[in-house]
């Protein structure tokens, strides 16, 4: 073999590699082809619904955003009259029509009205509390009205037209804890109006919010279930702003909401929304928005979990998704189209979403052009060595002949 044919030889193993190499550039992310197929690249890889935004589409996400407090405690009225718990301090008062009765005797009359008020008392571990001439009154899981309805009718044959009143003295069941990022962490009872108090009664109750609002979260657990909403979302949506009830713990913690943005945006990375809500658009614009000699206006990607329901009503195929409970759904937008920019307005972030930016298709091109240029100069370097040797040994061949 020549070693002219051998340079030759070299030179197209170079260009098959570069060729063979040519699926194998190195890219930022998935291509808006692998993306637009709907499916995943690798057997057994993880699948997910593909849903264009339109106005449509748009519309359905808007109609069942994440549903707050509101959504998930539905009872709207507020809390009950208070019952009464074991370890609750009451006072009761005894009032008759006229002195001489069984609690105000004959001499009372100088006194400012007829009544006595027995000395507190906590409500025993059996529930009870002990009124003179009417002996253990069940207090526990009673209202003021019906314990005081109960000792009258003990006494009324005994006393003077008698009236009873009882109050709460020292409130040791039926409490509200309003804990974490609030200037006075507390716990305190219930109000026993029947009015009530709403979630941001208790938190101002508790010191107010320690952190800006939009970085601020707020908890409510009730009876073991667990609810959580932005804080400024219990200010601007006030069917948020839900009654309180007994036994209710409400948890605030501070946790700015985030969004992810990579591809071909001006700048990759996790960035804070810094406000309650943000759209798409501003969400683009804080990254930088898209880069004008690298992206693809039309391939922009928006990365979230739905609800099964959600997902369904979006038009996802379920069948790949056999009881789950969150499906995970890959927004298109085109922002080529004018129009995209008015839905990119109307589509609300979610914290933890993920924005990608495809490149444009003549980008990948370009890669691959530039690297078969790389190959053939080295390609034209190994060439130009080998031309050199020939020379070279030609040369010596010929002072050895002279």
């Amino acid at each position: 073999m020549s070693f002219g044919s051998g340079v030759a030889k070299v030179i197209a193993l170079c260009l098959a590699i570069g060729c063979g190499a040519c699926a194998e550039m190195p890219v930022s992310g998935p291509s808006s082809a692998a993306i637009n197929a709907g499916e995943p690249l690798e057997p057994g890889g993880l699948p997910f619904g593909l849903v264009k935004l339109t106005p449509d589409t748009v519309g359905i996400l808007h109609q069942f955003e994440p549903r707050g407090l509101a959504g998930s405690f539905t009872d709207k009225r507020p809390p009950a009259s208070l019952n009464f718990g074991v370890g609750d301090t009451l006072t009761v008062t005894i009032f008759e029509a006229a002195a001489g009765g069984l609690f105000i005797p004959s001499e009372a009359g100088v006194r400012p009205g007829n009544y006595v008020t027995l000395p507190e008392q906590a409500i025993d571990n059996n529930g009870n509390i002990t009124v003179p001439y009417a002996g253990e009154i069940k207090a526990a899981g009673r209202t003021a009205v019906q314990v005081q309805n109960d000792i009258v009718a003990r006494i009324r044959n005994r006393a003077i037209e008698p009236q009873v009143v009882v109050n709460v003295v020292n409130q040791r069941t039926s409490l509200i804890s309003v804990l974490g990022d609030v200037n006075t962490p507390s716990r305190f009872g219930a109000s026993a109006s029947g009015a009530g108090d709403r979630i941001l009664d208790a938190i101002t109750r508790a010191g107010g919010i320690k952190n800006p609002g939009y970085s601020t979260w707020v908890m409510l657990e009730r009876k073991g279930k667990h609810a959580t909403v932005p804080f400024e979302n219990l200010v601007m949506n006030s069917s948020n702003n839900i009654y309180v009830q007994p036994g209710d713990r409400i948890y605030v913690y501070t946790e700015q909401q985030k969004f992810v943005a990579l591809g071909a945006t001006g700048q990759s990375g996790e960035f804070n929304f810094d406000a309650w809500r943000i759209n798409l658009a501003e969400a683009v614009g804080k990254a930088g928005g898209l880069l004008d000699a690298q992206a693809d206006p039309d391939a922009v990607f928006l990365y979230r979990a739905e609800p099964r329901d959600v997902a369904e009503r979006l038009g996802v195929d379920l069948g790949k998704f056999p009881g789950a409970a969150t499906i995970p759904v890959i927004f298109s937008i085109n922002l080529r189209d004018p129009g995209g920019f008015f839905l990119a307005t109307k589509t609300q972030m979610r914290n933890g979403d993920i924005i990608f930016v495809s490149n444009a298709r003549s980008v990948e091109v370009s890669k691959v052009l530039q690297y078969i240029r790389v190959i053939l100069a080295t390609t034209s370097d190994v060439a130009t060595t080998a031309n050199n040797g020939i020379a070279l040994r030609n040369n010596i061949k010929n002072l050895r002949n002279n």
